[in-house]
Order: C-alpha cells, then structure tokens, then sequence
C-alpha cells in the first residue's frame, strides 16, 4: 500500500511499457496524466520494444524532474507469470515447438526473466544515480494495466470493462467491473483462445505484418463478402451465445512454432498464405471481410453479456482488439450501454498508462474524480516546440518558410486545401497512441474525388485500398454522420449521413473488389468507404484549438466542415515527432505544403532534397 501524501505534496508516478513490443513511458503528476510518449517516435524504429530511455526523459523534462523526485516506477506486465506461461505451453505441446523453445529461452534466460534488475540497471543509467536512490519499482498485471487505462481516464464513476488482445501473462479477454478508484476483475478467457489471435493469424495468412498489418485487413474487409463466415464459426471457433468462445488449436501454430497458421488451416481455406506485397484477390477480400464479421459478432455478443451481469450503463474498452473502430462502432449503434468509452492507445503502449494509475489509485489509494469528459487531454501528451526552436531546425536544414499570423494562416491553408493541395500539418503536442489526431497530421479535401488514391500512392507510399479518416467539427458532426456523440480518438465507425450519399451507378454495382475504390460513394468521397462508413474524429476547440481553427477556416471558405486526416510518415515509419522529421518526411514525398506552427514552407520553393535516393529501404514495410 502506498501511503498517500499530503494534500500540498505532488506525487509523480512513471509507468512504463517495455521488451515486447510499442514500449512507452507515461507520468503522473498526481491525477493528472503530464506527459506521454512512445519509444518508437525518438529512435524512428516503428514498434520499438527497447527499454523506452527517450520516452522517459522526455516525461522528465516535461514535469522538469529527475528520477529520484519520483514516488514509484510501474511496469506494466508480470514477466515471471508469462514466463510461467510460456514453460507450460511448451511442455502441454512437447515435443512439438522446440525449435521455438530453443529460440526464445536465451532471450528469457539472459534478460526478460531478470527484468527488475534490468529496469534498475537502466533506470540508473539513465539518472546518473545510484540503485539506492531510484524509486520503488513495482509490477502490475497485463490485463489489469489495459483495464486501468480503460477506465480511470473514463469520463464514468462507474463502468464495466472489457480487455481483449492477443495475450497478456495468461489472459486473452478480461472482464471487469471499475467503480471509482477501483477496478475488480470478474472473469477471463485464457491462452491459446484469443481473438487477437484469431485475427492475428488471419493477418498472417493475407500476407500482412502481425501486430502491424491488422488495421489493413479491417481496411480491406468492405471490399469482400463475408462468404468463408460460416466455415470459420464451424471449424476455427466455438463461439457460444454468451460470447465466450474456444478455439480449435488443430488449425494454429503459435503456440509451438514460428508462423500463425499451418498446413491445416491453410487445406481449409484452399491454399497457402498469401506472400507479402502479392496482388490481392477477391479471395483475400472475402477472407478479410469474414474474420471482420465473426470478430463483431464476438465483441458485440461479449458486450451484451456483460451489460447482463454487471448491471453498468457504460462499457470502457482497451488491448489491441479495442482498436477495431468497425467493432466499436457497432457496439455504440447496437449493444444496450449508454456509454462507450475506448482507450486510445489500446495496444501496449497505453499499459504504461494504466500501470501508473493502478499504482496511484488501487495502491495509493488516492480518490479518483471523472470531472472532465477527457482527462486525456485529447492524447495530445507529447513533445511540443516553441516557434523559436522551429526556426532553428529549419534554418538548419536550409529550408524555406514564411512566418505567418493566425489571422492568416488558416484562410490561406484554407484556400491550399480548397485548390487540392495536400499539407503537412505539425501543431502543438504530439499524440500519444497510434492515431494522428492533428497533431502530426497531412490532411487534405475530402471533396477531392482523387484525394484518397493521391495520398496513398503518392504520399503514404502504400496499397491504394487503405482508408483515410475524416477529421469534422464537432459541433457539426451531426450534419455528416449518424453520428451524435463526441469521437475525439478515431476509434467509432459511423456511417456518413443518407443526405451526402451518392448511389453507385448501374455500371459501377457490376465491380468487383478494388475495381471499386474509384467510385464516388458521397460528396465527401475521401473519407467515405464502400459501405458508406467512416473512421471519425471529432476536433474540439477546447483539446486542439489550432486544428479547430483551421476547420473553421475550411469550413467557411467551402461550406464543409470536414478534412481528410491521416498520419503524417510514410509507410513503415512512425508518426514524425520533431520539426526536422516532419521536413525529411515533407522532402521525400509529394506534400505540396508544409506547416509547423506558423511557418509555411511550399514545396516548390525549397532547395534541392540531398537525402538519399534509396530512403525507403529505410523503414520496413509494415
């Protein structure tokens, strides 16, 4: 038990996620999250795992601390019960997996079994002191970190909680009851029966990079028929009415070897895997919009058991599987909750998070108040920029730029947009969590017809399939989607209002698959996908004011108060997090214009790009 303080004394709190994959570092000032961030937008390494050093001093410097102010550092997994894991699952398949047994041992042997000396020795290193004078580091479960992340930034006094990913120490899918500075867990599903996985395994059979490549799937899934359904709920899952659900392990290969799926699985669906960069089928389509169907059906069949059990009127989600943004959407639309509440750096990363509050509020026992609809801060809880170290970077670099006042910065980006000039936009804090969120963002007009293949072919360097998120006013929301609540995460689907729906013509019903993707859907095609949906953000002016004074601009100048939000790197690169970043990523692709803060820079204005022709074997494609 961590004895509370004080009233007049500030309690600062690290958490932190390490060693498996997206580590990240998040600080507690109190109950008030000051600074979060991941490993991977320092070091430029996509996923990074590695003990989260960059992360953690800049959380420090934020608060303008050092490790020893701090009270307690919290690592968000239990490494002795996954390794416990681990040992019995090869034992339960001997003789099977000892090629993975022997491939995994030395690294758990030499490092991962030893973590708290590890975290030690780096948190030392890292603070120039000595092991004494550290804090105290404490651990706290995989599933209990998700469901702490989920629910204490919640806007809820109480909630029902649902974890779903791939595996944690044992668990795949937890169920939990959070009631003010709380969480008590309910029931959980065990390893090998995840839904992560499942969807997991069908990301490796289409060819795509596992704990990467899943969003593409659910992107893919509206140009195929859900056609191989049935053969999955027959033969790949037992999924009962309760939303509980067993796999059958005939058909997998993760638990002994070093692929997802085997030769079984692949008899079922009439051939091998898919090999990465291959042209895409209809077959893979279908196959995508099948595991999409039966991952919805299973969540929203949970959701509804759990509404049953728990008796709550809000549902938080976080784990891997939370960031299926089709999933939620129906459960905002179908399941009987009143609120829905998703983290939105569900994955590993946002651990960190819920390890530190476990740590605040379960150990410390300090009261937890859901006064403010985002105690997140809009998950802008990243490094931010003065003008004058703007300028500084991009004297540097050479580059040209203007310095432009508000008043006329958003008109004149509003007039760029309306020419179809695609920006990249660099304001303020940067995000935390994988969605770009405005404020790393390259954005663009949704009217635009060639607006969706331009970014991704020209700019995003990836497959023309991939959908694009619209950013909208959210006092305006309402007048675009069926949609009526606040969506400040990207993490809702809705579908875009009847009203700005463009019927296809009888030419385009005979298309099949990607034939489709160039066929207006609304008058806000960008955005818009083949079933009519979108992945919405809501800008606030209250989170984000500089991005919701460009909408503003946007708006007034067109009559739409939408723009076309994407991440701003390329393919297989993280989110960018400095102004230099932002120019090596503007240089090397077809940006047309550049804003950081309030500098402008033109594209056909700056010196000849010096980098190196070869840059895209930089970043490994995900």
């Amino acid at each position: 038990m961590i004895e509370p303080a004080g009233p007049a004394t500030n309690i600062y709190i690290l958490g932190l996620s390490a060693y498996y994959h997206d580590s990240a570092a998040v600080l507690l000032k109190n109950n008030t999250i000051v600074a979060a961030a991941q490993e991977e937008r320092f070091t430029r390494r996509k996923h990074d795992a590695a003990f989260p050093g960059r992360a953690i001093q800049y959380c420090l410097d934020e608060a303008g601390i050092t490790i020893t102010d701090l009270s307690h550092v919290v690592f968000y997994d239990k490494p002795l019960i996954k390794f416990e894991r681990l040992l019995e699952t090869y034992l339960n398949y001997a003789p099977k997996g000892f090629r993975s047994f022997l491939s995994s041992m030395p690294i758990w042997l030499k490092d991962k079994l030893y973590l708290k000396t590890t975290l030690y020795r780096e948190l030392a290193e890292l603070g120039s002191c000595k092991k004494s004078e550290l804090p105290e580091l404490m651990f706290a479960e995989h599933h209990r970190s998700h469901a702490a992340s989920a629910f204490f930034p919640s806007p809820f006094e109480s909630a029902a909680v649902m974890c779903l990913d791939g595996v944690g120490e044992w668990a795949t899918t937890s169920v939990w009851q959070g009631q003010g500075n709380k969480i008590r867990p309910l029931w959980q599903i065990d390893f090998p029966h995840s839904l992560g996985l499942l969807y997991s395994a069908f990301t490796y059979y289409l060819g795509f990079k596992v704990n990467s490549g899943e969003y593409k799937m659910m992107g893919l899934a509206p140009y195929g028929e859900p056609r191989f359904e049935t053969l999955i709920l027959e033969n790949l899952i037992d999924l009962k009415d309760d939303g509980t659900f067993r796999l059958d392990m005939r058909y997998f290969n993760y638990c002994t070897g070093l692929t997802m799926t085997n030769a079984r699985f692949d008899a079922l669906f009439g051939g091998p895997p898919r090999q990465a960069e291959a042209e895409i089928s209809q077959r893979e389509m279908d196959i995508a919009a099948s595991i999409q169907k039966v991952t919805e059906t299973t969540v929203l069949r949970l959701a509804n058991s759990i509404y049953e059990e728990t008796g709550e009127n809000n549902l938080c989600l976080a784990g891997g599987v939370a960031l299926n943004c089709v999933a939620n959407g129906r459960l905002l639309r179908e399941s009987p909750f009143d609120g829905i509440w998703v983290q939105p750096a569900a994955g590993d990363a946002g651990g960190a998070l819920g390890a530190a509050q476990i740590a605040r509020h379960e150990y410390g026992g300090h009261s937890r108040t859901p006064d403010s609809p985002d105690s997140m801060s809009g998950a802008y809880l990243g490094p931010r920029f003065t003008e004058k170290s703007v300028t500084a970077q991009l004297d540097k670099l050479g580059a040209i730029y203007t310095e432009i006042e508000d008043a006329s910065l958003y008109p004149t980006l509003a007039e760029l947009l309306d020419n179809q000039s695609i920006i990249g936009w660099f304001q303020g804090r940067m995000e935390f969590g994988p969605r770009a969120l405005g404020g790393r963002s390259i954005i663009g007009d949704p009217r635009g017809p060639e607006m969706q293949s331009r970014m991704n072919l020209k700019i995003k360097y990836r497959e023309s399939f991939r959908p694009f998120a619209p950013s909208v006013l959210a006092e305006k929301v309402g007048q675009y989607f069926e949609h009526e609540t606040t969506s400040p995460y990207m993490t809702m689907v809705a579908n875009v209002r009847p009203s700005l729906r463009i019927a296809p013509q009888d030419d385009a019903k005979r298309l099949f698959g990607i034939e489709k993707l160039n066929v207006p859907r609304s008058t806000i095609p960008a955005i818009t996908h083949l079933d009519y949906s979108a992945r919405i953000q809501t800008v606030h002016a209250d989170t984000n004011p500089r991005y919701h004074a460009l909408l503003t601009a946007f708006q007034k100048r067109t009559g739409c108060g939408v723009l076309v939000n994407t991440s701003f790197n390329v393919r297989g690169e993280p989110i960018v997090c400095t102004p230099e970043d932002a120019y090596r990523c503007f240089m090397r692709t077809e940006m047309d214009y550049l804003v950081i803060e309030n500098c402008l820079l033109d594209k056909k204005a700056q010196p000849v790009w010096q980098g190196d022709d070869a840059w895209q074997d930089e970043f490994e494609a995900d």
